[in-house]
């Protein structure tokens, strides 16, 4: 895996991913930054939001379960000082379906967590990271 990123000016930086695509990034208000784009934590964050998400809904696919949509909000705390790292992330999934059970959906989470997420398992390292979910029924269509 490669990432080119570009100073654009600023406090504006643009990455470029192997995968083709372009991420634009900025620094906070305070550094130059105008709340043009995210700041470069936030996409650590979303990262790691949208590697769990993955995993939790591969995770119900693949054991043929009703799953219609799935949510992670995450809430972090970051150091008072420099380096300002993760100190705390709470993880809360709301997973959607039909006649999913919440020990499956349980389940689920804690493989992601605990052998599946890289991102999150690297932000572990310097981060407490909980973890809850609710399911929410779909009715049948």
């Amino acid at each position: 895996m490669e990432c080119t990123v570009k100073w654009d000016g600023d406090a504006r930086f643009v990455a470029d991913t192997t995968s083709g695509h372009t991420i634009r990034m900025e620094g906070a208000g305070d550094l130059g930054g105008q709340n043009q784009a995210p700041r470069p934590m936030e996409l650590i964050l979303a990262g790691a939001g949208g590697c769990t998400a993955y995993d939790v809904v591969l995770i119900l696919k693949r054991g043929r379960h009703a799953v219609a949509g799935c949510e992670v909000q995450l809430k972090a705390e970051r150091a008072e000082t420099d380096p300002k790292v993760f100190t705390r992330i709470h993880y809360h999934y709301v997973v959607s379906g039909q006649k999913l059970k919440p020990e499956i959906v349980e389940r689920a989470i804690k493989l992601s967590a605990d052998k599946y997420c890289s991102a999150s398992i690297m932000l572990g390292k310097t981060a407490e990271i909980t973890h809850d979910f609710e399911v929410i029924e779909i009715p049948a269509a």
